[in-house]
This record gives C-alpha cells, sequence and structure tokens, in this order.
C-alpha cells in the first residue's frame, strides 16, 4: 500500500498553496499555479473526481515536493 493518501483536488491545491505557490491563472477548471522561490508550476484540475495516488505524485514531482513535505502540510 502506497503512503500516499487519495486526495481531493482542492485539499491539493490548499498544500500547495501551503507550500507557497501562487495562483497565476485559470482556465475553465484547470487551476495554473506557480513557486515565485523555486520556478517549479503545475497544473491542478478541479473536477469532482479525487486524484489517484499517480496522479498526485505527478503533481508533486511537478512542483518538487516531497513525500514527506506533502504529508506534513496535509497533517496526515
Amino acid at each position: 500500500m502506497s503512503i500516499i493518501p487519495i486526495v481531493t483536488p482542492s485539499e491539493l491545491l490548499s498544500v500547495l498553496l501551503k507550500a507557497g505557490f501562487k495562483i497565476i491563472r485559470q482556465k475553465g477548471s484547470h487551476i495554473r499555479v506557480t513557486r515565485p522561490v523555486t520556478g517549479k508550476s503545475t497544473t491542478i484540475a478541479m473536477h469532482a473526481k479525487d486524484f489517484s495516488r499517480g496522479m498526485t505524485l505527478k503533481i508533486l514531482n511537478q512542483a518538487g515536493i516531497s513525500t514527506k513535505e506533502f504529508l506534513k502540510l496535509l497533517g496526515k
């Protein structure tokens, strides 16, 4: 079993905002965020379905956030 929990798009966006990301634009249901300190950016689809563990890991890798940091910011 993976250590990464299944999260909703709003939970993942909340974690990224806590990590210092800023929303730079939104087109439809897709929100683009960037972290000015590192220059990393990623896009989050704010759909009704939860993200799979694999999708969450892909977004975290694009954002440059470790699993340990993600769990700490998520509060788990």
